[in-house]
C-alpha cells in the first residue's frame, strides 16, 4: 500500500516562510514525478510546482519567485519551499506523486493546512 504523508504546514504571518515535505512510502518501484497543489475554500484544486527528475520544475504564475519545489530521490521526498507569504496563498496543500506500481498512477497526500494572516 503506497501511502504519502505531508507535513510542515501551520499559520504564519504575511512576508514570512514555511516549508512543506511530503514522503512517499510503501510497495512501488520508481517515481516519475511530484507536485505540489493547493485548495483554497470556495475554489478549485489549483497545481502550484511540479517536478519531474530533479531539474526540470514549473511553477503557477502567482508563486514564481517565492514558492521553490525540490526533490530527495534517496528518501522519496519532495518539498515546497514558500517564502514571502501572501494571505492569498491559504489554502490546504496536497502532495501528489506518479508512481509505478503494477502501472503508472497518481497518488495523493492527505494535505496540510497553510494558513497566512495579514
Amino acid at each position: 500500500q503506497v501511502q504519502l504523508v505531508e507535513s510542515g504546514g501551520g499559520l504564519v504571518q504575511a512576508g514570512g516562510s514555511l516549508k512543506l515535505s511530503c514522503r512517499a512510502s510503501g510497495k512501488f518501484f520508481a517515481i516519475r514525478s511530484m507536485a505540489w497543489y493547493r485548495q483554497a475554500p470556495g475554489k478549485q484544486r489549483e497545481l502550484v510546482a511540479h517536478v519531474r527528475g530533479i531539474v526540470n520544475t514549473n511553477y503557477t504564475d502567482s508563486v514564481k519567485g517565492r514558492f521553490t519545489i525540490s526533490r530527495d530521490n534517496s528518501n522519496n521526498s519532495v518539498y515546497l519551499q514558500m517564502n514571502n507569504l501572501k494571505p492569498e496563498d491559504t489554502a490546504v496543500y496536497y502532495c501528489i506523486a506518479d508512481l509505478l506500481t503494477g502501472s503508472w498512477d497518481n497518488y495523493w497526500g492527505q494535505g496540510t493546512q497553510v494558513t497566512v494572516s495579514s
